[in-house]
């Protein structure tokens, strides 16, 4: 069993794992090698390169677990709706769906013959890691619905919440179909060998909590109950969802993802005592280098304390200029400081 594991299923791990989001990525010199040939969608759609490319950070890095290389859009572009992830902008659907007309294009996943691409990936990692698990995930039936319904990232996600409170069968048949289908590509991900999921609400931190609960946590919740039978954790991480912990843990979450923008132990108080934890250190503090870096870790250790149910990560995902050398030394530094 994996310290990642072990940490996650109630047992005392040996020291505490350590995983990045976004650890494969622009931070790698490796990785732009690969992106100065390949598109994005090229390493998406190739299992050769989507391996490669999982595999870098666990060279590089050390961590306890590889997260596949993939993209939250890429199940809603299996069934057919043309989302393009455009360089500088982010996904795009030229014709975004607000209309109760608009729901019959977005139909059911069928996982192999749709998307082969991903479980043929995940089936050659499991080969190649060994001991180190794999995480799956997915974007959550709100932050999709987002891209889906602006058409493009938003800031205010204002066309997304004036649906959301004015089409209810809009918003309800979306939002139930998205779940149905995360839940599929979720589900199909484990069976394939993925030994935990995280379910990615990106923008859940624009909701208040009023508003999440009535209209978001039952969905995310559809979701993730669908996979209470595969014995899996099952980690549910937003951005500025520092209100939201609560409701994050009760939508099903065996994990609860924390930003750098709650203090470790208020966040703590606000998530229940059998949830775990991940994350919260600043992606910045890794850019600043390696004296800032160790120095916000053992802080963040501090405010973590004895809990053996915490993974360390940051608040959110790697950034470009990071050094690869930081981040391997903040790995040794986490294993070293926390070794039982």
């Amino acid at each position: 069993m994996s310290v990642f594991l072990d940490a996650l299923s109630g047992r005392e791990p040996a020291h505490m794992p350590v995983w990045f989001m976004r650890q494969a990525g622009r931070a790698l010199a490796e990785y732009r090698e690969i992106r100065a040939e390949h598109s994005f969608d090229e390493v998406v759609h190739t299992p050769d390169l989507t391996v490669e490319v999982t595999l870098q950070p666990v060279r590089r890095y050390g961590v306890d677990a590889a997260i596949l290389f993939s993209d939250i859009v890429t199940p809603v572009q299996a069934v057919g709706l043309p989302v393009e992830i455009r360089k500088g902008i982010g996904p795009v659907l030229d014709q975004p769906i607000r209309t109760v007309e608009d729901l019959d294009r977005l139909r059911p996943l069928e996982p192999e013959q749709d998307a082969p691409y991903v479980f043929e990936s995940i089936r050659l990692l499991v080969d190649e890691l060994g001991d180190t698990p794999l995480i799956g995930f997915a974007g959550a039936p709100f932050t999709l619905a987002s891209y889906l319904i602006e058409g493009q990232p938003s800031r205010d996600h204002a066309i997304t919440k004036a649906l959301m409170r004015t089409e209810p069968l809009v918003w309800d048949g979306l939002l139930s179909r998205l779940a149905d289908l995360v839940a599929t590509h979720l589900r199909a991900q484990v069976v394939a060998g993925a030994s935990a999921v995280q379910l990615f609400d990106s923008w859940a931190g624009t909701l208040s909590p009023a508003d999440y609960r009535t209209f978001v946590l039952p969905y995310s919740r559809r979701v993730l109950t669908a996979l209470d039978d595969l014995d899996v954790p099952r980690i549910h991480f937003g951005v500025g969802t520092g209100e939201l912990l609560g409701l994050m843990a009760a939508a099903g979450a065996d994990v609860v993802g924390v930003d750098w923008r709650v203090p470790m132990e208020v966040a703590r108080e606000r998530i229940p005592l059998d949830v775990a934890t991940q994350g919260n250190l600043d992606p910045t503090v890794v850019v600043a280098g390696a004296a800032p870096a160790l120095a916000a870790t053992d802080d963040l250790l501090g405010r973590i304390g004895p809990r053996h149910d915490h993974v360390f990560n940051l608040g959110h995902g790697v950034l470009p200029p990071t050094d690869p050398g930081v981040l391997a030394a903040v790995v040794d530094h986490v294993h070293e400081a926390t070794a039982r």
